[in-house]
């Protein structure tokens, strides 16, 4: 198991690394498939993956996506109200085939993984969005890593029921190493992407990471909920050792949105 493990973290680091370097088109796709997985798995937990508004969703995402590659900004209310109103099309054929909570549950996972996963592709096309891009990683997974090595050395008080393994000392311990990585990471910014922000960068980095680790960590408990709610230990086994692909992002897709706004809200 270990072996799969590692061997499955490798790879994966390997694709998201070429991924984040490379940005643009390979980016997007990759993105695109990301979200197509998630939403899949999603709706394969409350067994509606093959059903039609599971499959206009699908669709949603790929169009949301397209809009992303030709720099549609313009009409994302448009997609979201299409969207919505499709899948309530399709519930009113059908009816009653489908319980309006179906609808509900289908067009808040197109939301959750395809919109929000996004921010990294988003984060990426910014000035100098090759470097700001990897706060994103740092905020999730370095947080991740941290707090799981504080709450294995030091953690006794439990943080939530939906995650017995998690502790508070953890969850500190996450907070505190993503801002000890986003401060030494700033070190390293060229010149001219410190100088985009109004005030001193580190000091940004820093912040950014501390709030984005919170609200990283809000984001595994809310994937560990879903699973709660159906049963569920990993979202699939597509990556042996691992799970599912949401089980690898879930904190990514709450740290990115942050992130983004975070920098963009403190740019010239």
């Amino acid at each position: 198991m270990f072996v799969k493990r590692l061997i499955s973290a490798v790879v994966l680091l390997a694709i998201m690394g070429i991924a984040l370097i490379t940005g643009k088109t390979f980016l997007l796709l990759l993105g695109m498939l990301v979200s197509l997985v998630g939403v899949f798995e999603l709706l394969r937990a409350g067994h509606m993956q093959k059903c039609v508004p599971g499959c206009i969703g699908y669709i949603s995402v790929i169009g949301f996506y397209l809009m992303l590659y030709f720099r549609c900004d313009s009409l994302y209310e448009l997609w979201a109200a299409a969207t919505l109103i499709v899948m309530l099309v399709a519930y009113v054929a059908a009816y009653p085939k489908y319980h309006v909570k179906d609808i509900a549950t289908c067009f808040l996972f197109v939301f959750y993984v395809g919109v929000l996963i996004s921010y990294v592709y988003r984060t990426r096309c910014m000035a100098y969005g090759q470097w700001f891009v990897w706060l994103i990683i740092i905020s999730a997974s370095g947080s991740d890593t941290f707090a799981y090595l504080t709450g294995r050395l030091i953690g006794k008080h439990h943080f939530s029921e939906l995650s017995p393994k998690k502790t508070i000392e953890g969850c500190i311990g996450g907070v505190a190493g993503a801002a000890l990585l986003a401060g030494a990471y700033s070190m390293f910014l060229p010149e001219g992407a410190a100088s985009l922000f109004d005030m001193n960068a580190s000091l940004i980095f820093v912040g950014t990471a501390v709030v984005g680790s919170v609200i990283s960590q809000f984001g595994d408990l809310a994937a560990s909920a879903v699973k709660r709610n159906h049963g569920l230990k990993d979202f699939g086994d597509l990556i042996p050792g691992h799970g599912g692909v949401l089980d690898r992002i879930d904190s990514i897709l709450f740290a990115a949105p942050l992130v983004y706004y975070i920098l963009y809200g403190f740019m010239h």
